[in-house]
């Protein structure tokens, strides 16, 4: 039985990866993560020695959020780091941010759930003054004993969802909320019924790439309200947009982006409502969004400059990940990779721009196949955080 949402057992339980402490030890900060990741789990964690603020604390948000001139009065000389919880409810508190980093030497931190309020509110994310850090639901190597694959692919691994009891309740409930205050409280969506069609459908579409013109049809929203919304999911982290490769010379490549959601649980619960099953086309799917998920916190926690993208060929031919320009990952949630399986990769390793060719998969041991790494996943993700795939 998995344990009961307790920040107490959180911090024991789970220990997550990014070294916060070590990031502020060199400059400001924004913490960026869809809701419920985890962000003030990490902050109490890393035992910062630092002022905190929470802005969901209506104590705190009159004292500073409405007043952002009293956020210099509770700095005293030898204070050398402030932490602002949930900053995208008081925005307009970045210019005062901005003038004390700058004034005094003070190193923020400052976590949020929606890009979009802050650069509508700030002075350009502080125009460079503060580095910006994404933080992921859990990883397979913070949840250590407690993986269970099944678990990730059904329910995601938002923290409170993965480890509740009830996490079926706790899915829709999540979904509720972010509906009711993400979207519709913070004002960003006026009428949420054309939006929930679209965010239905958009789950739909995920780790695909969109026709944007579908899904207009399919939800009878105009086609420039469907890019607002999209635009929207990605400022709020909901969405992640995972860019092609255009690199390709052999072979012509198809240059539109893919999208998938944050969390393979919210993915699921709303293609398939909460508690049905998967079919094994969508169960590939989830597999493979968990996994970019995964790289992506790989990327963001160690900083890394490199990005990530897909290749697909109009001749058919596509490559679930691209590291920079050196790795070339194919999943298959799959017990047995056949040469098939492989042909992508194939085609790939003919542009000659790649060294790392990998399959990663539920096989239970590595092997090589046509000069293809075929790794279990669990294999994969503890060579790739021990440096296996560096560039």
């Amino acid at each position: 039985m998995m344990p009961n949402d307790d920040n107490a057992v959180m911090n024991d339980l789970f220990p997550r990866s990014l070294d916060l402490a070590a990031a502020m030890e060199e400059k400001s900060h924004f913490l960026l993560g869809p809701r419920q990741t985890g962000k003030s789990t990490l902050i109490g964690q890393s035992r910062l020695q630092a002022l905190v603020f929470d802005l969901n604390d209506e104590a705190d948000f009159f004292r500073i959020g409405q007043n952002p001139e009293n956020l210099k009065s509770f700095l005293v000389d030898d204070l050398q780091m402030v932490v602002i919880d949930e900053i995208q409810r008081a925005p307009n508190l970045l210019n005062q941010v901005h003038h004390l980093i700058e004034s005094r030497g003070i190193r923020f931190l400052l976590t949020g759930s929606s890009a979009r309020k802050l650069r509508q509110g700030g002075v350009n994310l502080l125009g460079g003054r503060a580095r910006i850090l994404y933080f992921h639901p859990l990883l397979f190597r913070e949840l250590g004993s407690s993986f269970d694959l099944a678990r990730v692919l059904e329910f995601g691994t938002i923290p409170s969802i993965y480890t509740s009891t009830r996490p079926r309740l706790d899915l829709e409930a999540y979904l509720g909320t972010y509906l009711r205050e993400e979207i519709h409280a913070e004002g960003f969506v006026r009428n949420l019924q054309p939006f929930r069609r679209v965010l239905d459908v958009v789950a739909l579409c995920n780790g695909t790439i969109v026709n944007f013109t579908n899904v207009s049809n399919d939800t009878q929203v105009p086609r420039t309200t469907i890019y607002e919304y999209f635009e929207l999911l990605r400022d709020t982290l909901i969405i992640y947009e995972l860019p092609a490769w255009r690199r390709s010379r052999r072979r012509k490549p198809i240059v539109s982006s893919k999208y998938y959601f944050f969390d393979i649980g919210v993915a699921g619960a709303l293609q398939r409502g909460v508690g049905r099953a998967y079919s094994s086309v969508e169960r590939g799917q989830a597999f493979e969004t968990w996994l970019l998920h995964e790289l992506r916190a790989w990327i963001d926690y160690n900083q890394r400059e490199e990005t990530l993208t897909h290749w697909r060929s109009q001749s058919g031919f596509e490559v679930d990940f691209l590291i920079g320009d050196h790795t070339a990952i194919e999943v298959k949630a799959k017990k047995w990779v056949t040469g098939n399986d492989l042909k992508p990769l194939r085609a790939l390793r003919d542009e000659n721009c790649f060294r790392n060719f990998l399959c990663v998969c539920l096989e239970d041991r590595p092997r090589r196949l046509e000069g293809i790494e075929i790794l279990p996943v669990e294999l994969f993700l503890d060579k790739l955080w021990l440096g296996g795939y560096d560039d």
